[in-house]
């Protein structure tokens, strides 16, 4: 293996595949067809995958006036939002000559497919969401320029990392309940294992504890309606006081609880006050009207595109994070007195 440090050459392919540099550059130029076997060709084709090789066509791409290339990884799980992220990356690129390729993980997170090997030589650099960040690996991204979204910036695999502030987006919330004067609190947990996720519980449970008498218990569900809705409904058939608030990481988790209470004949705000987190169309949609965080996922695109821009220009990207704002609705009112 090539040390990562350095980059590896095609003279270690050559080396590797035991050929010339020259069969190196026709193979990986497609241009071998009539001069090397096809069994050479595949030996090449290997050992440079084996060794993670990528000829530097970013270089010749600006001789040769091409468009550049940004791959955006996302998870397929949440399209309205990750929509809005490549429509803000798009943006930019466009006007820096790049074109946006979008990449999402299949699975929504977990490994992909590499749907790149014989292009991923002309990518000139990824911007990843921390939730399809096994992707990366398939992909080799992690060779490449890299920017994550979304991501603990103490241990992140990329040049940089670009964040919304969720952290702040949770205490808006918690001080929005706690000032209505919610203490007893159900927190619906987003069950995929990212760092975005992270935050929320342990903001929450920061703030929380701060304010005597108050009590989190927390229920995890992953990020569909039915699971929300299963999840949510276990909670409120066991023993004990019931919360008079369900805190969600998550728009579409709140909507599922929605249907839990609904079954349960509960209402809302007057029974449950409920928050969500996203702001996505779906928030107006369902009634009442739900309380949550409004992401900027566009300029969460933008600001990924800018700071990939200045990994490639050696410059130091922005590492403000991107405020967030809690939009109150009808989902949230006082408890009811007991």
């Amino acid at each position: 293996m090539a040390h990562s440090n350095t980059r590896p050459t095609s003279r270690d392919v050559a080396q590797a595949a035991g050929v010339s540099q020259a069969a190196v550059s026709l193979v990986l130029g497609d241009k071998w067809h009539g001069r090397v076997s096809a069994a050479t060709a595949q030996r090449v084709r290997d050992a440079a995958r084996d060794l993670g090789y990528r000829p530097n066509l970013a270089a010749r791409n600006l001789r040769l006036g091409h468009t550049r290339t940004v791959l955006l990884v996302v998870p397929a799980l949440t399209t309205e939002f990750f929509a809005g992220v490549y429509t803000g990356a798009a943006r930019i690129a466009a006007q820096h000559g790049f074109g946006v390729v979008l990449y999402p993980s299949p699975e929504g997170v977990g490994p992909a497919r590499d749907p790149f090997a014989s292009a991923q030589a002309a990518l000139d650099g990824v911007i990843a969401s921390s939730m399809a960040a096994d992707a990366l690996t398939t992909i080799r991204g992690d060779q490449l320029p890299l920017v994550m979204l979304d991501s603990d910036p103490q241990g992140s695999l990329g040049a940089a990392t670009v964040n919304l502030d969720i952290a702040d987006g949770v205490r808006q919330v918690t001080e929005h309940l706690l000032g209505l004067g919610h203490r007893r609190f159900l927190h619906l947990a987003a069950d995929v294992p990212s760092w975005t996720f992270e935050v929320r519980a342990h903001e929450l449970a920061t703030r929380v504890a701060t304010v005597p008498g108050t009590d989190v218990r927390t229920i995890r569900a992953p990020l569909t309606f039915e699971a929300a809705r299963a999840a949510t409904e276990a909670a409120l058939t066991a023993s004990g006081p019931h919360p008079t608030a369900l805190v969600c990481d998550d728009d579409k988790l709140a909507a599922g609880a929605y249907k839990a209470l609904r079954r349960r004949g509960l209402h809302v705000p007057s029974d449950i006050s409920v928050t969500g987190l996203d702001d996505l169309a779906l928030a107006t949609a369902i009634d009442p009207e739900l309380t949550t965080v409004r992401l900027d996922a566009e300029l969460f695109g933008e600001r990924g595109m800018q700071a990939l821009l200045a990994v490639l220009d050696g410059r130091e990207p922005d590492r403000s994070d991107i405020p967030v704002h809690l939009v109150v609705r009808g989902s949230t009112a006082p408890p009811r007195p007991h």
